[in-house]
C-alpha cells in the first residue's frame, strides 16, 4: 500500500482514499482491484454523480462470446448445473439412443 493511501470503512462499505498524480493517473488499492476483478488494461468508466466521482469496472465480452452472458442463457446454465448436482441427467450410449429420447 502506498503511503497516501488508507482505506475506511464507511457504512459497510469499502472506501479508499488515494492521491491525483500527473496527468490525472490514481492508484486503486489491490484489496478493491480484487474485490471487483479488476486486472491491468481493463476498461473503466468515469461518472459524475452526485457527491463525487463513480469509477465503474467495464469486462469486455468478446461479440462472438455475447450471447452466453445473456441473463436468459445464464438462467439456464444454473438450471442445468441444478439438474446435475441433483442427478437428473442420463447418459446416452449412442446419437441414435439420444434421437429417439426425443420424443419420450
Amino acid at each position: 500500500m502506498y503511503d497516501n493511501e488508507k482505506i475506511i470503512l464507511w457504512s459497510g462499505a469499502r472506501v479508499s482514499s488515494t492521491v491525483v498524480r500527473g496527468k490525472g493517473q490514481i492508484t486503486i488499492p489491490s484489496e478493491i482491484r480484487k474485490a471487483t476483478h479488476l486486472e491491468e488494461g481493463d476498461p473503466v468508466e468515469v461518472e459524475i454523480v452526485e457527491g463525487g466521482i463513480l469509477l465503474r469496472p467495464c469486462k469486455v465480452i468478446d461479440a462472438t462470446q455475447a450471447w452466453f452472458w445473456q441473463p436468459e442463457w445464464q438462467a439456464g446454465e444454473r438450471e442445468a448445473a441444478a439438474d446435475l448436482a441433483a442427478g437428473r441427467s442420463r447418459v446416452f450410449e449412442s446419437p441414435e439412443e439420444f434421437l429417439s429420447s426425443l420424443g419420450e
